[in-house]
């Protein structure tokens, strides 16, 4: 085989990142708000709730604490931005 039919790349095959990182703020937002949806629709059990409610109430937290980390860590993101580099 010809060195010319080989063809060589120095990057690295990545695999995309988790569906919520590329969300924002905003998108974090949402999440809070439907995991909050999603909770009192487990507390009401409304039609699509499942058997057994702790697994409702799993997923809900499940949801908002995705959306807690997103926040945090833009706002955290957003303050060392913010602060001089020379700290007084």
């Amino acid at each position: 085989m010809a060195d010319k039919d080989v063809e060589q790349t120095d990057e690295r095959g990545h695999l995309p990142g988790p569906w919520w990182a590329d969300l924002g703020t905003w998108g974090a937002v949402a999440l809070i708000v439907f995991g909050g949806l999603a909770a009192a629709w487990a507390f009401f059990r409304l039609p699509g709730t499942p058997d057994e409610p702790a697994v409702g109430y799993y997923w809900a937290a499940k949801v908002i604490a995705i959306g807690l980390v997103i926040v945090g860590s833009a706002l955290l993101g957003r303050r060392r931005t913010r602060q001089p580099s020379g700290g007084e």
